[in-house]
């Protein structure tokens, strides 16, 4: 409580164009639908506020909680203490020869499709996928046999005193689910993308199989984010797959449910809590684990005050 005072009190020494919001639900910003609110809710109107944010939190000792679309997390029915940043104003989009110039708050899924219809390919495996540009590098993004990291030509970021550098990727610096920023103290500002020049119509034929097979597995048919556990090669099935084994699809706790579309989705029925999906997520681990002795590694993200 007295951490949850001071950082409100230290608001009054914000200065930035874009939004500060107090007491934020963070329901309204997570696929999931669910999460309390955050202490200070910015929204920077471009990198120079983006810039004033970070230093304030490193002159105050608040650790930012950087936003994107919101995707692949669960964030704490309790909320999330000091500063969440939300980086979809960050969103500017152009191409230099055949490289994608993007912000790191554009939807991930938007930029595709702004690439598709001038002819060019590279984020397309992105498709219909949700959240943002940032969040797919920083999570390194793998879907339909591409991976983020594959197309990724440098990503500019910026340090907790506001300055910037540019980060050009290393293939030891990357795996599966895995990306440097996951450890790192800085922030994805601006991503450059390789592009292939491609037939449109044949490319937006692709994108549009992408989304029906999305469908098809009841990706948008309810809140959620998606896959709950990691893949595992050495388990020799999908996480999905092991799950259904047990036959959980269907099984609820609370207003969250094992779809029964696919069983490496947990959604939220309509009235579902964070603290639902999290029991829900932890039982599916643990029953998985008695009956074949894997581990699932979670991952969605969770974030907040638990």
């Amino acid at each position: 409580m007295l951490g949850m005072l001071r950082v409100k009190k230290s608001a009054g020494k914000i200065n930035i164009r874009g939004r500060l919001l107090s007491d934020e639900p963070m329901a309204a910003h997570t696929t999931y639908r669910v999460g309390g609110p955050a202490d200070l809710f910015a929204v920077p109107a471009d990198s120079a506020d983006l810039a004033a944010l970070l230093r304030f939190c490193h002159s105050e000792g608040i650790e930012p909680f950087i936003l994107g679309g919101g995707a692949n997390i669960l964030v704490s029915d309790r909320g999330i203490r000091g500063l969440v940043i939300d980086m979809t104003q960050i969103n500017r989009i152009s191409i230099n020869n055949d490289t994608l110039q993007v912000g790191a708050g554009l939807a991930v899924s938007d930029a595709a499709a702004w690439c598709a219809d001038r002819g060019w390919a590279g984020l397309h495996f992105l498709y219909s996928m949700p959240g943002s540009v940032g969040g797919a590098v920083w999570m390194n993004a793998r879907c339909y046999d591409g991976e983020i990291y594959e197309v990724l030509r440098y990503v500019d970021q910026m340090h907790p005193d506001g300055s910037t550098t540019r980060y050009l990727p290393r293939a030891e610096d990357f795996d599966y689910k895995i990306s440097p920023f996951q450890t790192a103290n800085r922030v994805i500002v601006d991503c450059g993308i390789a592009l292939t020049a491609a037939d449109r119509e044949t490319l937006w034929q692709q994108m549009h199989s992408y989304r029906a097979d999305r469908e098809s597995k009841g990706h948008f048919a309810a809140p959620s984010a998606g896959s709950v556990f990691k893949n595992n090669r050495a388990f020799g099935s999908p996480s999905g797959a092991i799950i259904d084994r047990l036959g959980l699809r269907g099984l609820r706790i609370g207003g969250a449910q094992v779809s029964e579309r696919h069983a490496n989705i947990i959604v939220n029925t309509g009235n579902a809590t964070a603290y639902d999906i999290d029991r829900l997520a932890t039982l599916v681990a643990e029953q998985v684990e008695q009956q074949f002795g894997f581990t699932l590694e979670r991952e969605v993200l969770k974030v907040g005050e638990w």
